[in-house]
């Protein structure tokens, strides 16, 4: 998939997000949205957090083709895959209600819904290396995220123009033993960072 391509998907569904943040100021109910867009290269990215989303997740069936899709935990967790209309490209559409959970938890609920989206996709997908992140990893991962942001980064700078550095810190800071999770504590800190989600959503360690 072109870059420019993943760029337009992102922008549509960062925008619906948008739409729906106020609605956290109305609701203690909480919502991830994440896109894990797929390629015969294999691309893995994830996309936005939102809180406080009222509906779940509908695709618009005149941009998206459904391919299938699947939840674990009872539906507290779901996935969708999806092909666009528009160019062909495939792309899967990840739910998670955490709201209620400790940040690890929530973290625990994102790689159980993750894997079961990777482990259906129709295309091939890039998988992080390393076991699953423990506790103790995340937490460091995202101080290891924030710190990069605080060095430089203005407060409030959006979350995507940060991903790149931050991604690039913490993939170094755990070189010698990777896991599972670095991109998931790079997002939270970047979300964060940003003012998109409250700083709570951390784990209590990198607050």
């Amino acid at each position: 998939m072109a870059a420019t391509d993943f760029a337009a998907i992102e922008r549509d569904l960062t925008a619906a997000v948008a739409r729906r943040l106020e609605q956290r100021r109305r609701t203690n109910r909480r919502i991830r949205i994440g896109l894990l867009t797929v390629a015969l290269a294999g691309v893995f990215c994830t996309a936005a957090i939102a809180s406080g989303v009222v509906g779940d997740l509908q695709l618009d069936p005149s941009k998206w083709s459904i391919l299938g899709g699947g939840d674990v935990d009872g539906g507290r967790g779901a996935y969708v895959h999806a092909k666009s209309l528009d160019d062909g490209s495939n792309s899967t559409f990840l739910l998670e209600h955490d709201d209620g959970l400790a940040p690890y938890q929530a973290f625990l609920l994102h790689e159980k819904t993750l894997a079961a989206a990777q482990a259906s996709s129709p295309v091939p997908v890039r998988v992080e290396s390393g076991d699953l992140c423990s506790a103790a990893a995340l937490t460091r991962a995202e101080q290891i995220a924030l710190a990069t942001l605080s060095a430089g980064f203005a407060q409030g700078t959006p979350p995507d123009a940060s991903k790149q550095a931050v991604d690039n810190a913490t993939q170094a800071a755990f070189a010698d033993a990777p896991c599972r999770g670095l991109e998931y504590a790079g997002e939270q800190a970047r979300l964060v960072y940003a003012g998109v989600q409250p700083r709570s959503q951390l784990m209590p360690g990198a607050r």
